[in-house]
């Protein structure tokens, strides 16, 4: 009886743990609506770099294709709004001019 009762907990299995891919999710849907947000820059830093943030967080938890992803779009919408800004302050300056 003892054997039984031994063998019952040595057989105890590990449920294996889903991969987090919220993160990285949300990663890449900001890196889309980036594409969107980069067109007025007040809008497209924030929504960017958030997106840049929790696409780095997201590699470390699961989802790692779709984190790389967000980031990329991220990344390219970030110098688009970089791009928007200086090009924006630039014409407001010249004006003056």
């Amino acid at each position: 009886m003892s054997d039984n009762s031994s063998t019952n907990q040595n057989n105890s299995y590990q449920v294996p743990q889903e991969e987090e891919k919220g993160m990285s999710i949300a990663s890449m849907v900001l890196g889309i609506v980036g594409f969107i947000a980069w067109c007025l820059p007040i809008a497209g830093y924030p929504v960017t770099i958030v997106g840049i943030v929790l696409g780095v967080k997201g590699m470390k938890k699961g989802g790692k294709g779709m984190a790389i992803a967000g980031i990329i779009m991220c990344t390219i919408t970030l110098v688009l709004t970089l791009i928007n800004s200086i090009l924006g302050a630039f014409l407001s300056v010249a004006d003056y001019l």
